[in-house]
């Protein structure tokens, strides 16, 4: 993988409970590191749903969910393992090859189903990934909104890119 320098995008981890959402930044390694940012999460005890959210150099997303036995994940562009390790590494834990250099398509690797009991259908997880106009970030606001933490999320990002 080419990917040396520091990784531009943020890491949101997502706790319900108590019927209330919270979003709460992660820790910058979890940008570049999957199991940075499987740990983090794990750490989150919480008797509800628990996911992260992440938005990697305005390339690609990455949804993570612990589950009982491990993660669910779900890649936004399989292409992008080509240039960023944690790309490659859900592909790995997901056990699917990377694409060829050649391949120019863009298509999701992992689970569309990850959000479905929090009220994110797998295919409408399809049509917002398919959304290739849009940047990973306005994806994942569309994500926040149909679920409904979008005014957590929100409040959060413009901490992060103030």
């Amino acid at each position: 993988m080419t990917q040396q320098e520091p990784v531009n995008g943020f890491a949101v981890a997502v706790v319900r409970e108590d019927g209330r959402w919270r979003c709460s930044r992660m820790d910058s390694s979890a940008l570049s590191e999957l199991d940075a940012a499987i740990t983090e999460l794990r750490q989150l005890r919480s008797t509800g749903a628990v996911f992260g959210l992440l938005a990697v150099d305005d390339e690609f997303f990455i949804i993570l969910r612990p589950v009982p036995g491990g993660v669910a994940l779900l890649l936004s562009d399989a292409a992008a393992a080509l240039d960023y390790d944690i790309a490659a590494d859900v592909l790995d834990l997901l056990r699917v090859e990377p694409p060829d250099e050649e391949d120019n398509d863009i298509w999701p690797e992992g689970d569309l189903g990850v959000l479905t009991d929090l009220g994110m259908p797998s295919h409408e997880l399809q049509i917002i990934v398919d959304e290739v106009d849009l940047y990973p970030d306005e994806q994942l606001q569309m994500i926040a909104q149909r679920i409904g933490f979008i005014d957590e999320f929100t409040k959060l990002l413009d901490t992060i890119q103030a």
